[in-house]
């Protein structure tokens, strides 16, 4: 099946993926992770892009973004790839490529995803079975979101900030969201709306996309792109 061409939507969050080659980390120490982030949130604020929430794995990279234009995010992903590939590369002493690819990325719905996506990319250290508990793990957003501990790269989204009208408070119900699992349903759709590319939302929400953008979005059962009369 041909690759669906990437979906970019100016104020439409996304889930964003990158990967390194062949599964190899592209963290090795705690200052490549610091000179990831400080260069994450360079460009973001360059390119217009919001960060929401983040976790930096030992081989690969979960965001959830907002741009404020349509190649907002390929123009992030790409200087900030280009940028780490020079000081890894440097930093370590080797040649060569780094990250597998493109990045993956999806369109999130806002009202029904948003902080169900959140708390999988939050997660992903238990999931890995790194740490018991997300708060144990240092590289991750949730120290923003859930514990209060201000990060100047993340921008709190409409959805977050709806949880209540004080930061303790929002904590407190962020944080409580984690004591229900992600069913695995769920996390199958987030995987495999990444893994396509494409849209992570309800047929209602796809459909209101496919009236804004003018572009066809809801695919068919065989997993091509519905063709309209």
């Amino acid at each position: 099946m041909a690759r669906l061409p990437r979906l970019n939507i100016p104020d439409i969050p996304q889930h964003v993926v990158q990967r390194g080659n062949n599964r190899q980390a592209c963290f090795l120490t705690r200052r490549d992770r610091v000179v990831y982030l400080k260069k994450l949130k360079e460009y973001a604020k360059q390119y217009s892009v919001a960060i929401h929430a983040f976790v930096l794995m030992t081989n690969h990279v979960h965001l959830l973004v907002t741009p404020k234009t349509g190649d907002g995010v390929s123009h992030l992903m790409q200087a900030l790839g280009r940028y780490y590939v020079r000081y890894f590369n440097k930093a370590h002493k080797r040649t060569g490529t780094l990250w597998e690819g493109r990045f993956k990325s999806c369109l999130v719905d806002s009202e029904n995803y948003f902080l169900v996506v959140s708390r999988y990319i939050e997660l992903n250290p238990v999931r890995a079975k790194m740490v018991k508990q997300p708060s144990e793990y240092t590289w991750s957003s949730y120290h923003h979101n859930a514990d209060g501990k201000r990060i100047k790269l993340i921008t709190e989204h409409p959805v977050y900030l709806s949880l209540a009208n004080n930061i303790k408070t929002r904590n407190v119900r962020y944080k409580g969201l984690f004591e229900s699992v992600i069913s695995e349903e769920r996390v199958k759709e987030i995987r495999c709306a990444l893994g396509r590319s494409w849209v992570l939302g309800s047929e209602k929400f796809k459909l209101e996309l496919e009236n804004e953008s003018g572009l066809e979005i809801v695919l068919n059962r065989w997993g091509g792109v519905r063709k309209t009369g």
